[in-house]
């Protein structure tokens, strides 16, 4: 297996998140999804609010919903330095709905008060985080 597989490092201002061997990673990338396999080109990427996903070893896909950053490939290695990173299998799901609810609120009261963008960017947060925990 090891000839398939490459390294990936998840990192964020706070922490290492996650640092092993893995077959494949999705990242969503500024223009759409991205795919990286071992031997893949060099590159650097910005990436944009959603979920990542990566194949381990043993070929179980884990989530992580990330808030932004830039992806770095090289040399059978891809790193990711992300705004925020959160396993999918750790999200708590009540806080997410609680602030997806919240954000869609405020996002259809159309008040000049209320920052739409700041709205809208929470609301891309919440729903990536619903979705990497599989409660969508």
């Amino acid at each position: 297996m090891a000839d398939s597989t490459f390294m990936l490092e998840i990192v964020t201002p706070e922490e290492l998140l996650f640092k092993d061997e893995i077959q494949f990673v999705v990242v969503p990338e500024v223009n759409g999804e991205m795919g990286v396999l071992r031997n893949h080109a060099p590159l650097i990427a910005a990436l944009n609010v959603g979920i990542m996903r990566y194949t381990d070893n043993n070929g179980a896909i884990k989530k992580v919903a990330i808030s932004g950053g830039f992806m770095e490939v090289m040399s059978n290695e891809a790193r990711i330095l992300a705004e925020t990173a959160e396993r999918g299998s750790q999200i708590d799901v009540l806080r997410a709905k609680a602030s997806k609810d919240r954000a869609e609120k405020r996002l259809s009261e159309h008040d000049a008060s209320i920052n739409q963008v700041r709205a809208q960017m929470s609301l891309a947060r919440a729903t990536a985080r619903l979705k990497a925990s599989d409660a969508s």
